[in-house]
């Protein structure tokens, strides 16, 4: 005979699902108090390697540790300096290898001018490894107003504008203006970087006629170089540079175009009247065409006297 059962000794649905999860409960609790230990961890962390204070215990924790870089070695590295570089990557050798930040490298390298992209590895125990992928951009070509970047042989070199990375680029390298100054570029620019004291005074050259080039200088300087003889003309300009210091005066102009002779104009300067009470000869016209202001001095050729004009 059965005894009639009450049904408030029946165990509620929640008592009996806690139960039967009483053995799950106890590794889930475990797994929240290791997650709260180790975010209190990673704040002490944080706080011990940012806070100043901790900086000379810091120091000596990092020396005692071994791994250090033993070897940075590079490749693909053309146009981007070496200090550039160095800098980007933000460790040397004998820093702690483990301290280093792949990533942060990598993006720090990837702004350099030059650089397209790069590819940055830690090598354990000692070695990191840097392929850099560079744009190889030769000069900046100004035409009807636009500025491009272009390779050695004239073509656009990829680039955002003026702007970031870019406006680094166009800053570093030569500016040469004109229709057919991008493919005629390369010659030049060899020629000039065979004289550096004549290239370290020249900002732009200009393609005049899509025949001949003329260089301006920093102090605002037009050198008008001859048709196809720009490698006697640049030598001759570098032998005055050495001997006069021609590039570093204050002259309008220097026209190269004769074979014979060197025709410098300076800047018309108004005589005042003790000059003229002193100069008693007439004024001589001024010469026509080409040669026109009048050139205060004249060359024919290096060799030979210097003869002055009025």
């Amino acid at each position: 005979m059965r005894r009639p059962t009450d049904s408030s000794d029946r165990p509620s649905r929640l008592s009996i699902f806690l139960r039967r999860q009483k053995r799950l409960l106890r590794p889930v609790l475990l797994v929240v108090i290791l997650l709260v230990v180790g975010a209190g961890c990673v704040t002490a962390l944080r706080h011990f390697g940012s806070d100043p204070h901790f900086a000379p215990l810091r120091g000596r924790i990092i020396n005692m540790l071994p791994l250090r870089i033993t070897e940075i070695d590079v490749t693909g590295c053309v146009l981007t300096s070496e200090a550039a570089l160095q800098q980007a990557l933000g460790v040397r050798t004998g820093d702690f290898i483990l301290g280093f930040s792949v990533a942060g490298a990598r993006e720090r390298i990837d702004a350099l001018p030059f650089v397209d992209h790069s590819v940055v590895e830690r090598h354990l125990p000692g070695t990191i490894i840097i392929h850099l992928f560079e744009r190889r951009p030769f000069a900046v070509w100004q035409n009807h107003g636009h500025f491009m970047l272009i390779d050695r042989d004239g073509n656009q070199v990829r680039d955002q504008g003026m702007t970031g990375k870019d406006a680094e680029a166009f800053m570093q390298l030569p500016l040469v203006v004109g229709p057919d100054a991008n493919t005629a570029a390369a010659a030049l620019i060899d020629e000039l970087s065979a004289q550096p004291e004549v290239r370290s005074h020249v900002v732009a050259a200009s393609r005049v006629g899509q025949r001949r080039w003329n260089l301006t200088l920093r102090n605002g300087t037009t050198i008008l170089l001859p048709e196809g003889q720009e490698v006697a003309a640049l030598k001759r300009l570098a032998q005055l540079q050495e001997n006069i210091k021609i590039l570093d005066r204050p002259v309008i102009a220097i026209d190269m175009r004769l074979p014979d002779r060197l025709i410098v104009r300076e800047n018309p300067v108004a005589p005042n009247d003790s000059d003229r009470d002193r100069d008693d000869t007439p004024p001589q016209a001024a010469p026509t065409g080409d040669q026109a202001p009048v050139a205060p001095w004249l060359s024919s050729p290096d060799t030979g006297p210097r003869r002055r004009r009025a």
